[in-house]
């Protein structure tokens, strides 16, 4: 689907919708996926259809369909994405990696008219980010399959790591290990990333969808799905250092610091340490390299200063640092991460 001449909703043919009605989500009951039907429940804007594989034992919360399919039929995938306007595609990094074409393939047949992929994070479109942390390749070649099915438009999301998760799971993110009190600052510590928190990324995605499609003429200056055709997202909670986050830990906690060991690395180096880690089947090497790179001096976890924040456009309000502070360490004590990485 090219973007030549800019369309308007008064020249559409009769019977043109210009806004989003139904979305079918997948993984709606996952980490980040429950928080956009949340934010859709709320905004009440959608009729939210959960695509859920058969066996699944998900519950989902009044007012959202479930339909169940089998991955292994691309019809009983088309059917349940018959009607729908726009499929979000939420997974874990441990699902098959062809379930996602699998979906595109669905939504193309079924004539679903916008996807959000499953790439929620940190700027891949970022040339070195992507090669670095060996996420590029994979989502280039699905943005390239969705525009060569011809039938779909495709929105990224990218929304840097989330804030709470980051913060409360482990040294290996964002540097912080609740348990022994200890911090890893990447060289001083200072350098700014943006990060999202679970719910602002579900109301990214929810005002996202709730945009109208077009504008009504030429001289409509509001926002409007269009805009982000084939094209990223950028939004963030906070632009914020990992001393920045300290200060929140020990404001939250009412620690000093002196209670607390810090430690300061090359950034570079750890990066490295996760590559070689990761050659030698330690998964932990991953989210070590993956972390790391965006504290790089590069700047590229900063997409927001390099590249500017949708927040405006997409109606995102802003939050209370301290507020998520407490929700990651939360985590962290409830043993929320006991079998993560």
């Amino acid at each position: 689907m090219s973007s030549m001449a800019q369309e308007y909703a008064s020249k559409q043919p009769q019977g043109f919708k210009n806004h989003i009605e139904s979305v079918a989500i997948v993984g709606a009951g996952g980490q980040c996926g429950k928080f956009i039907v949340e934010a859709m429940l709320k905004a009440g804007k959608h009729k939210i259809t959960a695509i859920s594989r058969e066996g699944s034992t998900n519950t989902m919360p009044d007012g959202v369909t479930v339909k169940k399919v089998n991955y292994d039929s691309p019809s009983s995938l088309a059917e349940s994405l018959k009607g729908q306007d726009a499929l979000v595609i939420t997974m874990s990094v441990t699902a098959p990696p062809d379930t996602q074409i699998k979906l595109l393939e669905a939504a193309a047949a079924a004539g679903v008219s916008w996807v959000i992929p499953n790439e929620f994070g940190v700027d891949t479109m970022n040339e070195g980010v992507g090669r670095d942390t060996m996420l590029g390749p994979a989502k280039k070649a699905v943005h390239d399959h969705i525009e060569k099915l011809g039938k779909s438009s495709w929105v990224g999301i990218t929304c840097g790591f989330w804030y709470e998760f980051s913060l409360g799971g482990g040294p290996a993110r964002y540097g912080f290990d609740f348990k022994n009190r200890t911090v890893t600052f990447f060289d001083d510590g200072t350098t700014r990333i943006n990060t999202s928190t679970w719910p602002q990324t579900g109301r990214s995605v929810a005002n996202l969808l709730a945009l109208k499609v077009l504008p009504e003429n030429e001289n409509d200056n509001d926002p409007c799905l269009s805009q982000f055709r084939n094209k990223i997202a950028y939004v963030s909670s906070f632009t914020i250092s990992q001393k920045e986050m300290f200060e929140s830990v020990l404001r939250v906690t009412g620690a000093s610091a002196s209670d607390w060991k810090t430690t300061n690395v090359p950034v570079q180096q750890y990066y490295q340490e996760g590559v070689e880690q990761l050659k030698s089947g330690n998964r932990v090497g991953f989210v070590k390299l993956l972390y790391s790179r965006i504290f790089f001096p590069d700047q590229a976890g900063n997409f927001g200063a390099l590249k500017g924040l949708d927040n405006d456009k997409l109606g995102l309000p802003k939050e209370d640092l301290d507020e998520f502070t407490k929700v990651g360490i939360h985590l962290h004590e409830s043993g929320y991460f006991d079998n993560e990485l």
